[in-house]
């Protein structure tokens, strides 16, 4: 990871869009979600849900730059702050969207939008409703990533069933799958 992205990060911390906890810390955790992805082709499109301060969106712009990747948020103070950042570090595979997810996923559901092969989710919102909206971002094989919390089991084995998702913890986060 990049020594300008770390920066990049403090500056949204000073901005109060991070929380206190360390940024390299945070950061670190931030890269466990491309573990869990695993290895995404060339040209893979991802989606980071509630992108904010730039956790995990922008370690992720580091660490994946032959995927094409859209941080959104509906906040536009936080979405500036993520097009300077972006425009700064030359990420010109990431895009920043202001929107509400839920019109994204409409679009992909409606076919206005070709689905995403991955979507990541730090401190999104409950569970199910991020679980839900981040299944229909997705294609057939795609994978979703969650933060979780510390020793906590938050996911409902009859949601996952209803949603065609496999899942398993990869340190500090949940990987899901679309079964085939």
């Amino acid at each position: 990871m990049r020594i300008e992205t770390i920066q990049a990060l403090r500056e949204s911390q000073r901005l109060g869009f991070l929380g206190a906890r360390p940024v390299e810390q945070a950061a670190e955790h931030a890269a466990c979600f491309a573990t869990a992805l695993g290895s995404l082709p060339d040209a893979a499109r991802l989606i980071d849900l509630g992108s904010g301060g730039g956790l995990p969106g922008l370690v992720l712009a580091d660490l994946l730059p032959r995927c094409s990747i859209t941080l959104v948020d509906r906040r536009q103070k936080r979405t500036d702050f993520l097009r300077r950042v972006v425009r700064r570090l030359g990420h010109e595979h990431v895009e920043v969207r202001e929107a509400d997810v839920g019109v994204i996923a409409s679009d992909v559901q409606a076919g206005v939008e070709p689905p995403f092969d991955a979507v990541t989710a730090r401190g999104f919102g409950p569970a199910e409703a991020t679980l839900r909206l981040a299944r229909q971002l997705i294609h057939e094989g795609g994978a979703i990533v969650i933060s979780e919390p510390p020793d906590a089991e938050r996911w409902d084995q009859g949601l996952l069933r209803e949603l065609g998702l496999e899942d398993e913890r990869v340190g500090p986060v949940r990987a899901f799958h679309v079964k085939q």
